[in-house]
């Protein structure tokens, strides 16, 4: 790999680490675009090259989203109790998205991952403002019964059953692994808009959903690739080992800087900044600049 790929990759890591600790994204969502013009760059077929970028993604979306859950975790952020439910059943379903993804079209799969994530911008421009935060967060609370969580929204108290997360969890995880994200792009605005979560929970219970989540995707990518021709140096299956040192090596300190800075601002510019980013990169992936010849 040339010097310039590496060090494009090491701040691609730096941006993606802070993202998943700011936003509760896996980071994919940066990762992916420039892990795919990597790989083109250096002669990977396309449909190869955007599989070994979902794949290696969420190899990376691992580590960091661990490291994030844990700051979440420490300044009260984080329902545990969602995130073990939406990511047990969003494992299973990332790992069949991610065999799907093995007999999918590259193309098909690129407008997927940009049409997906500039849903979610839109949908959580949509949601108003549930800023609640964690103040917000903190004032839901669990009724007598050990199934039914309640959360603040505009019309009130909502309850949700332990059921209803894992039935979230299947098709956000079967999409996650079709895509190659970890599912904060998704997650975050579900919780947030649908469930009724404060930002600022719905990003730390994110954070520690895709720990599963990227779990499921990772061991579908690897399994499906194994055996694969035209797989570049230092592959296991999907996933690229060299890639996945270059970026995990500065995302995973970085996730604590993005933990430290999402407490520190405001839900309402969280979802801003959400917003900007899915929707930039959304378009980068579908070609959309390339096609308007714009170098943005």
């Amino acid at each position: 790999m040339e010097l310039v790929y590496a060090l494009v990759l090491m701040i691609t890591g730096v941006g993606a680490g802070f993202a998943s600790g700011m936003l509760g994204v896996g980071g994919c969502f940066i990762m992916v675009p420039v892990q795919f013009w990597a790989l083109t760059s250096m002669g990977v077929e396309p449909t190869l090259a955007t599989r070994i970028s979902f794949g290696t993604a969420l190899a990376v979306a691992l580590p960091t989203a661990i490291n994030g859950a844990c700051g979440h975790h420490r300044r009260g952020a984080v329902d545990s109790r969602a995130a073990l439910l939406l990511g047990t059943s969003g494992l299973v379903g990332a790992f069949f998205g991610g065999v799907a993804a093995a007999h999918a079209p590259g193309n098909f799969l690129r407008t997927l991952f940009g049409l997906v994530i500039i849903a979610a911008a839109v949908r959580m421009g949509m949601g108003g403002g549930r800023a609640g935060g964690l103040s917000g967060a903190k004032a839901g609370k669990r009724d007598g019964e050990a199934n039914v969580v309640e959360c603040r929204s505009r019309a009130g108290l909502v309850a949700r059953s332990d059921s209803r997360y894992l039935i979230l969890g299947l098709p956000l995880g079967f999409l996650c692994g079709l895509i190659g994200i970890g599912g904060g792009v998704v997650m975050v605005p579900v919780l947030s808009a649908a469930v009724g979560f404060g930002m600022h929970r719905a990003i730390g219970t994110s954070t520690a959903a895709i720990i599963l989540t990227s779990s499921g995707g990772v061991v579908s990518y690897i399994y499906n690739g194994l055996n694969i021709s035209g797989l570049p140096p230092f592959s296991l299956g999907y996933v690229n080992l060299l890639q996945w040192a270059l970026l995990a090596g500065t995302s995973i300190p970085m996730a604590w800087v993005g933990v430290r800075a999402a407490h520190r601002i405001s839900a309402e510019r969280l979802r801003a900044v959400f917003i900007l980013l899915l929707i930039y990169m959304g378009l980068r992936m579908m070609g959309v600049f390339d096609l308007l010849h714009l170098l943005i």
